[in-house]
């Protein structure tokens, strides 16, 4: 109850700050009457929806996600005018000290606010503020079909020109546009790929979760077939369950959902990919994550039946997997495939130029292509999205990766 109430009187006070600058930019009342009853109107349904009008416990629903969305744009709104607001009355406080001690009259007095700060204040303000609401609005469905070719000595020459196509964190229990996930499926399909790969976080928490979505992804096609691994969301882990045995029957419910979408699902297994005479070897670990994320990825196990020279993919849920342990292991994983990290939905990518999201201080491999003693890992950006009900630059991620036989010189 402290924290609510600490966090209350912090909200309001930003609040009151940033009213300020509306005061001085606006000669209108009514404008800072609106911003008013809109800066209540979140907090409350903020509230609201993470006491007693949202579901129990640690569940993130969909009217949770966005009470916590629009929270977070009005935040940032606040604290980016508070930022201008406060070092204008630096210079404030300091010119009215000078007048006391050295003006002409002895007196303090303090400066009026300069309206253009504040309008300067509002305007960059504004531009989070739009691209949060934005992101929730449209970003979380503009799919970006994103290709790369690897290159590679020792690619058996089958495969030569071989495409994969990535997807990842489905996070089905955020959906809410069955028109829009249609047409993401679609745009798969289009890439005809060889085979598909699905690594990870199929659900938020719950098998249920993916049931209205289940005929859709069973649409998905490849040649070659389609492959699965967990992720740490698929375990259940996230939600207070009655007992163990539904926590367990939950996550039986979601592996069979997967096999009956069509999905054959890796859980610390490996399979062969055949052409002809040559082969690639896939293998597919349970989530391994560190800080705190389930370990029930066992590598060795899941490389026990292939053969230390094969042509070998991974797919691992959590890209610290492969810098903590793939990429030291006796095996040389020419291709690991990961997801997680979301580029945590928000970042600025301008290809060539910027590629940043703070996710990057949590972890080194965190959105796209890395290579680390001659292995390769792709960090899928996600195909869904998950607390914040959106994403701001860091879009819904369909990956094309074609494997290159490396041209003798």
């Amino acid at each position: 109850m402290l924290r609510w109430i600490v966090f209350i009187l912090i909200y309001l006070v930003l609040g009151f700050y940033a009213l300020q600058a509306l005061k001085t930019a606006s000669r209108y009342p009514w404008v800072y009457y609106l911003f008013m009853v809109i800066s209540l109107a979140v907090i409350g349904n903020f509230i609201y929806q993470f006491t007693i009008g949202g579901e129990p416990g640690r569940v993130l629903s969909r009217p949770k996600s966005y009470a916590f969305g629009f929270l977070m744009a009005m935040i940032s709104f606040k604290l980016i005018t508070i930022i201008f607001l406060f070092s204008e009355d630096i210079f404030r406080l300091i010119t009215g000290v000078y007048q006391k001690f050295f003006g002409t009259a002895r007196e303090f007095t303090i400066p009026t606010r300069r309206r253009f700060l504040s309008v300067v204040a509002l305007g960059i303000a504004a531009l989070p503020f739009s691209a949060l609401l934005y992101g929730m609005y449209k970003g979380k469905y503009n799919f970006k079909v994103l290709k790369y070719n690897l290159e590679y000595d020792d690619l058996p020459e089958a495969f030569n020109g071989y495409q994969i196509t990535q997807i990842s964190d489905i996070h089905s229990g955020s959906f809410d546009n069955r028109e829009k996930i249609e047409y993401a499926i679609d745009l798969i399909n289009k890439q005809k790929s060889d085979v598909i790969f699905f690594t990870g976080d199929m659900v938020n928490n719950k098998a249920e979760e993916m049931k209205p979505w289940a005929s859709l992804f069973a649409q998905l096609e490849a040649k070659d077939g389609k492959f699965s691994i967990l992720g740490n969301h698929d375990y259940g882990d996230y939600v207070a369950w009655e007992t163990e045995t539904l926590k367990r029957q939950n996550l039986e419910d979601l592996k069979d959902l997967q096999r009956e979408i069509g999905f054959d699902l890796l859980l610390n297994e490996s399979r062969y990919l055949q052409r002809g005479a040559d082969k690639l070897a896939l293998v597919g670990v349970e989530n391994w994550g560190k800080g705190g994320f389930k370990k029930a990825g066992d590598l060795k196990k899941a490389a026990s039946k292939i053969a230390k020279d094969d042509f070998k993919i991974l797919l691992s849920h959590d890209p610290s997997h492969w810098e903590d342990q793939v990429i030291q292991d006796d095996y040389h994983y020419h291709l690991t495939l990961s997801g997680h990290t979301h580029g945590m939905q928000f970042g600025i990518e301008i290809p060539g130029w910027v590629k940043w999201s703070p996710v990057k201080w949590r972890y080194k491999y965190w959105a796209g292509i890395y290579e680390e003693m001659g292995q390769f890992i792709n960090v899928n950006r996600g195909f869904g999205f998950i607390g914040y009900p959106g994403r701001v630059g860091i879009w819904p991620e369909i990956t094309v990766i074609t494997l290159k036989k490396k041209a003798l010189t």
